[in-house]
């Protein structure tokens, strides 16, 4: 089921989400503060996948054996 959801739809899901939560807070005459804690707090997971992404790719089990055996002098 996840295969046929493209990350550009699941993407603007979250967002449009977070907006309608975003919206009912400012409709129920939440503070400001509030309405921004939410918008951080919904914000938040998306700058982790971004940030983690944009990393180098997590090194392989052959590579991590490698490392330790040229340490070693193998």
């Amino acid at each position: 089921m996840l295969k046929r959801i493209s990350p550009m739809w699941l993407l603007g899901g979250w967002f449009a989400a977070v907006a309608v939560i975003i919206a009912w807070s400012v409709a129920m005459d939440a503070r400001l503060s509030t309405s921004a804690l939410l918008f951080v707090i919904g914000v938040a997971p998306v700058a982790v996948v971004v940030l983690i992404g944009a990393g180098a790719p997590s090194p392989t089990v052959a590579e991590i054996l490698y490392s330790v055996n040229a340490k070693n002098g193998r």
